[in-house]
């Protein structure tokens, strides 16, 4: 009897610049759990294994939330020492091992959750497989393979792999 496989990596932010010369890099959360970024997390980018040295936040929180980002930090990593180092990392996306839900954490489903989903609509019409979320300062989008783009608010019900949404008329036109 083998137990449950690793949980799934999650897009948990991105690298946005380099900042100073000692190696530190200024990371876009995706996500409002700041472990992800505390010392000793680990997080991947593009198949590089990184481990958080320090990090400390950047800016207010609320004001970064009103630029449609998330919170805002500088982090330095295992093995990126000099601002060339942290040159090399610049746009790419981190990510990190799922962490388990919380019982009281009724958010809504997680990103990962969705992809690969059915977008169905409430009269039973399906418009695609979700393929990506797009972050979207008004909401994160739903990005069907087809290219079509469906705000999150949209969603009504998250079930065995359907997404059932309720569209104003023309969104797939």
């Amino acid at each position: 009897m083998t137990g449950p496989g690793p949980l799934p990596q999650l897009e948990v932010g991105r690298v946005s610049k380099a900042h100073g010369v000692r190696g530190e890099v200024v990371v876009e959360l995706l996500t409002e759990r700041l472990e992800r970024v505390a010392p000793g997390a680990r997080l991947s980018a593009e198949g590089r294994d990184l481990v958080v040295i320090t990090s400390r936040p950047t800016g207010s929180p609320q004001a970064a939330r009103r630029g449609g980002r998330g919170p805002v930090f500088l982090v330095s990593f295992e093995g990126v020492e000099d601002r060339t180092a942290a040159e090399a990392l610049r746009g790419a996306r981190l990510s990190a091992e799922a962490l388990p839900a919380d019982e009281e954490d009724d958010e809504g489903p997680w990103v990962h959750e969705l992809i690969g989903s059915v977008v169905v609509e409430l009269d039973g019409a399906e418009r695609g497989r979700v393929v990506s979320i797009e972050a979207n300062p008004a909401a994160d989008l739903l990005v069907l393979e087809s290219g079509a783009l469906v705000p999150l608010n949209f969603v009504e019900a998250v079930a065995d792999g359907r997404i059932t949404v309720d569209t104003p008329a023309g969104l797939f036109d």
